[in-house]
């Protein structure tokens, strides 16, 4: 028998649990944002008060955020005294499997929500300085992007394409571009202790924590990171590897022909590009994968900025267009592609 529609309660009811989720997710974002939940997992247990003082925040803020984040289960209460609860440590960014993109991304999404409802009449597309309009989000974008994907590229993504340790075993140079946060690079170096790497980003903010992250883990000699576009870039020498990690899309419709030559040029003899994207299916009806709506709404905030997502089939055709022959390696169940091809 065919499903039956949902009444009208029932969907009233289902939209009032997606809504409370939304509204977790914001408050879980300040906590974020403004280290309370590191602060409260550092103090064991605090009262507001004490929390903002150790966090250095308004006290009349924190505690209306402190009664929030109880009234959502982030935090537990012993009288006037507040302890993280499971929730709570799942979104501190330096927990294990930390939760903490869940909240970057619902407020992020907000943003593109309200910035694509008010464009829609005249159809401009602003482009990235979308990113930078929320002063609060931007530093969280590399961290977000590093705690979904870093995980995968060093565990899974790398020891499956076999360029990487070709690189690695003649101390080659990788660049990539569009580092953002440097992510990418740290962990390519944790697993090849011989090649060297260079980080491009056009965000400033991203190149110092790029800087900063690998300072910290003792990786700044191999690693370098500089500000600047690829389009008036010059490499200090021809490249190894050149990667572009769910970058792509952001300089796709500006001039992809010109931009596949760079990356064949800039590459020595035998040198490989790699571009990892997110694989827009062919089926429309692949979008109802639970696994895909992130992606199908996420197009949506793309097209803002003047992007949209690329099915793997563009991108080993521009490659072929430049004389480059591209092998599509797929992940995550298809909806990652890392598309391999060798000058």
């Amino acid at each position: 028998m065919p499903a039956q529609n949902p009444t009208p309660e029932e969907l009233r009811d289902t939209l009032r649990r997606q809504a409370q989720g939304a509204i977790s997710l914001n408050l879980a974002y300040i906590g974020v944002v403004n280290g309370l939940f590191e602060t409260l997992h550092g103090l064991g247990a605090a009262t507001p008060e004490v929390l903002a003082r150790a966090a250095a925040m308004d006290p009349g803020y924190v505690l209306r955020w402190c009664d929030a984040a109880y009234a959502f289960g982030y935090l537990e209460a012993d009288g006037d005294s507040l302890r993280l609860g499971a929730a709570g440590e799942a979104m501190r960014p330096d927990a294990a499997g930390t939760l903490m993109p869940l909240a970057v991304q619902a407020v992020l999404s907000a943003h593109m929500a309200e910035r694509a409802a008010g464009l829609m009449r005249s159809g401009e597309r602003p482009g990235e300085k979308v990113l930078a309009e929320r002063e609060t989000v931007l530093p969280w974008f590399g961290p977000m992007l590093e705690a979904n994907f870093g995980a995968m590229f060093e565990n899974t993504i790398c020891p499956a394409i076999p360029e990487f340790r070709e690189v690695d075993s003649r101390g080659g140079l990788a660049v990539d571009l569009g580092c953002g946060n440097g992510w990418y690079l740290r962990a390519l170096a944790r697993r090849c202790a011989g090649l060297r790497g260079l980080g491009i980003d056009g965000f400033a903010e991203n190149i110092e924590q790029a800087r900063g992250l690998a300072a910290r883990e003792g990786l700044d000699a191999r690693l370098q990171f500089v500000h600047g576009d690829i389009h008036d870039m010059r490499l200090p020498e021809p490249a190894d590897l050149i990667a572009m990690n769910r970058a792509l899309h952001h300089v796709w419709e500006k001039d992809p022909d010109t931009l596949f030559a760079w990356l064949r040029d800039n590459l020595r003899p035998g040198g490989c590009a790699m571009i990892w994207e997110p694989a827009w299916p062919a089926d429309r009806g692949a979008l109802r994968d639970p696994a895909r709506r992130g992606m199908a709404f996420q197009n949506l905030g793309e097209h803002v900025q003047g992007n949209h997502f690329l099915r793997p089939e563009e991108i080993v055709a521009a490659f072929d267009k430049v004389g480059m022959s591209a092998t599509v390696h797929a992940f995550a169940k298809g909806a990652e592609a890392v598309i391999v091809a060798r000058r």
